[in-house]
């Protein structure tokens, strides 16, 4: 699919990957719809790409059709969905002070999992009422994984259990809306330079990256983001989870 002239909606497009993606598409130029809940760095992001930004809790089933709605209406019906609004909070199942708070759990898994479903839903409805390209095309929806869906360490049982919900959704989905010609892909980042991360000291960022076989660094957004492009543009890609990892397998902890 040619990203030019597209509509594409990018879900935590304010910062980090989901930026990064809204940057790339932009340039191969997409229109593009930048959806989160801090609306002073969606503003100013959409004002860079000329586009449009809608504030939403993507967990939120009214909040994410309103979105969905008010963006189609002003953009038209997207082409590509890129999820990448997510939380990643620590902690053990069983800790010092006891159990695990149920709400820190269902907080996770609703912003990753229900979040990342609640915008496939409305936006592949979306996509599938739209005209097909020459190819029988309508749509690519990618979301955003985790390696640690595969590896997931002590302290990221939400965040691996969202993550792995993520990665068993992307083959079911792909095989439903293929008759609407509508691809379902996602990306298994490992360690890349987001906002969590840059705030960490440079010693710590330091031990991180040499974890990582090769390159022994820390993934670039730009990275993430021209993997998204690759996706939307190779229409025979569909219904996979790719690693984007430099070869990082996590250990325990």
């Amino acid at each position: 699919m040619d990203i030019a002239g597209k509509v594409a909606f990018v879900t935590g497009g304010a910062s980090g990957l989901g930026a990064a993606t809204a940057r790339t598409l932009a340039a191969g130029g997409a229109k593009v719809g930048i959806f989160d809940r801090d609306a002073a760095k969606g503003e100013a992001i959409a004002a860079e790409l000329g586009g449009k930004f809608f504030t939403v809790d993507v967990s939120d089933a009214a909040s994410a059709e309103a979105a969905v709605t008010s963006a189609v209406e002003a953009l038209g019906a997207p082409s590509v969905l890129v999820n990448c609004a997510g939380i990643g909070t620590a902690g053990r199942i069983v800790g010092r002070e006891g159990p695990m708070a149920l709400d820190a759990f269902t907080r996770v898994i609703n912003v990753n999992l229900v979040g990342s479903f609640n915008m496939m839903r409305l936006c592949a409805h979306a996509m599938s009422l739209a005209e097909a390209d020459q190819n029988g095309q309508r749509g690519v929806i990618i979301s955003t994984a985790s390696v640690a869906a595969f590896e997931g360490q002590i302290g990221q049982a939400a965040y691996a259990a969202s993550k792995g919900g993520i990665v068993s959704l992307t083959l079911p989905a792909a095989r439903e809306f293929a008759r609407f010609g509508i691809r379902v892909l996602a990306i298994a980042p490992g360690l890349f330079l987001t906002p969590l991360l840059e705030g960490l000291p440079q010693e710590t960022q330091e031990g991180l990256a040499a974890a990582i076989p090769n390159p022994a660094r820390l993934g670039r957004p730009d990275e993430f983001a021209a993997l998204v492009k690759s996706m939307v543009e190779n229409d025979y890609l569909n219904g996979e989870v790719v690693r984007l990892d430099g070869a990082l397998r996590m250990q325990p902890k």
